[in-house]
């Protein structure tokens, strides 16, 4: 079993802050962005590309350390 390695989008952030972004299958390649996820959606749509990734880039990059616990 193969372990996925996650994404560094900090370059997409700092570019796109507070935008939605169309991203192409490799996750890494922006398409289009928008303010809105219909807008950055139907720009990647009129490039021809029929499922983009939509993701919103925040305006601040947060450090978040998380945890499960179980009884």
């Amino acid at each position: 079993m193969m372990k996925q390695m996650p994404i560094n989008w900090t370059n997409i952030q700092k570019k796109y802050r507070g935008l939605w972004v169309a991203l192409k299958s490799d996750e890494k390649t922006v398409i289009t962005s928008g303010k809105t996820a219909r807008e950055a959606w139907d720009k990647a749509q009129k490039k021809g590309y029929e499922k983009p990734i939509l993701s919103r880039m925040p305006e601040k990059l947060m450090s978040y350390v998380g945890s499960s616990f179980q009884k």
